[in-house]
Formats: structure tokens, sequence, C-alpha cells
């Protein structure tokens, strides 16, 4: 049997302000999307440069601490991918996000000023 591991670590730019939804379950989630380069051996391959991720932020303390993140800030975030479904026009649809479960702001290291 194999070691099976699902876990992502990715870092890219906050596309927009974290939103909060209140689901019909009553559970909360706070979702973004998180803008990473792709490689450069993939940039050859695809005239796209970046990919788009949807990110989903379940646990209440890291919530609280995402929706402070404001749009364009650069951060490092890890969780697993979860393929989730919904109803759509065209019938059901699916799609990937990652469910975070640690998210960093990454901070610049300061400029050395020559004297």
């Amino acid at each position: 049997m194999t070691d099976d591991n699902n876990r992502v670590h990715l870092t890219g730019r906050v596309s927009a302000d974290p939103e909060g939804k209140l689901l019909p379950s009553g559970d909360e989630v706070v979702t973004f999307r998180l803008v990473v380069r792709r490689s450069a051996a993939a940039r050859r391959r695809s005239k796209q440069v970046v990919d788009t991720i949807e990110c989903s932020v379940w646990p209440a303390a890291l919530r609280r601490s995402v929706r402070r993140i404001p749009a364009g800030a650069e951060v490092t975030v890890s969780g697993e991918l979860r393929r989730r479904f919904t109803r759509g026009g065209a019938g059901v649809i699916s799609f990937v996000t990652v469910d975070v479960d640690t998210c960093k702001k990454v901070v610049a290291p300061p400029v050395a000023s020559g004297a």
C-alpha cells in the first residue's frame, strides 16, 4: 500500500478581498482566489502565464485572519485539494478548490541601504 498524500503548498497573490459566505447548512466559509505564476517550463508549453486557484477556509480562527488579508497581498497557503460539485444550467458541474489549513502573508525582506 502506498502512502497517499493530498497536500498542496502554493505562493501567490490574492486577487480580491476574501469573501465570507453562510451556507444553507449553517456552516461558514471564507473564499478567495490565489493567482499563482506558472513555472518557466509550463510557460514555454502554453501562453498562459498564471493559474487562478479557488481557496476555501473553514476553521473559525483562520477565517478571521484571512478576512484581514487585502487584495494584492502575497501569501503562502497549505492545504488539501477538494473536488466539489454544484448544479448549473447545464447540469452538474465539478471544480477543484484548496481547503486551506494555513495561510501566511509573505513578508518582503528589508531593502539594504547603502551608505
